[in-house]
């Protein structure tokens, strides 16, 4: 009889950092560069100063919440004057991760249902949803802007930080009728700890120390050779190295 290989259910992904390349030129080892600075970088040195500044806050804990340093960070892009046309090429230059579509394609392979876990932006999102056929998708913001001026006119703010991530992971557990332990979750970011946490193996992608050491797998690229597939490499291996269901019935039946 052929062993019976189980794979894991769900595989909640983190996305820029995991699934998107992310800007390392402007990481300034406070919060991981994202598309937000990628914005602030574009409007000028002032815009991307004022940025800066609420990274402090956001560390120093001075925002009530996730929603709040959002906020914070929409009056930046409005007084600058982002325009829709300066948002959709800034996303445009926010690179798929190598080996991202391979590996999720994998995933879909093997029945694994898959899920982003972001506090960005939903354009970005929506363009790796598309793509990568992804089939559950949280993310912290979408802008509208006005058709007849293009300027930035309104938002739509989700509740993303950390309690409101894990939530959204057992919202679809629950709906899937799955346990945590049959799940995966893959980051890079020091706020992906608690998302690791929730999970029965949790896998650290090119990742933020701190990150590393509450994973059950690390994974380390050299910079500019950062391959997603080996992600799909390492759970194929995790699963490899388990019992299989018929070994474990066997012991049990042997106990009797």
């Amino acid at each position: 009889m052929g062993r019976h290989i189980t794979y894991p259910k769900i595989i909640f992904m983190d996305l820029e950092g995991t699934l998107l390349k992310k800007a390392i030129y402007l990481d300034n080892g406070k919060v991981p560069p994202s598309a937000w600075t990628l914005l602030a970088a574009n409007l000028g040195p002032d815009a991307l100063r004022e940025e800066e500044e609420t990274k402090d806050r956001w560390l120093r804990g001075d925002y009530g919440s996730y929603i709040g340093w959002m906020r914070d960070t929409i009056r930046i892009h409005k007084r600058y004057g982002l325009t829709a046309d300066t948002f959709a090429q800034v996303m445009d230059t926010v690179e798929e991760m190598p080996g991202a579509r391979e590996a999720v394609s994998l995933f879909h392979q093997r029945g694994i249902v898959t899920a982003i876990i972001s506090g960005g932006f939903k354009a970005l999102a929506d363009r790796i949803q598309r793509n990568l056929k992804i089939g559950h998708a949280l993310t912290g913001c979408e802008y509208f802007f006005s058709p007849d001026t293009g300027l930035l006119e309104h938002w739509n703010l989700l509740p993303t930080d950390y309690e409101v991530k894990v939530d959204f992971m057992r919202l679809l557990m629950r709906e899937y009728k799955v346990r945590k332990e049959e799940c995966v979750f893959v980051g890079d970011g020091q706020n992906d700890i608690w998302m690791a946490k929730e999970v029965g193996l949790s896998i650290a992608f090119n990742a933020h120390p701190d990150l590393k050491r509450v994973c059950t797998y690390v994974i380390d690229q050299p910079l500019g050779q950062e391959d997603f597939r080996a992600v799909a490499a390492c759970i194929d291996s995790h699963v490899a190295s388990q019992p299989s269901r018929q070994s474990k019935l066997s012991r049990s039946r042997s106990k009797g």
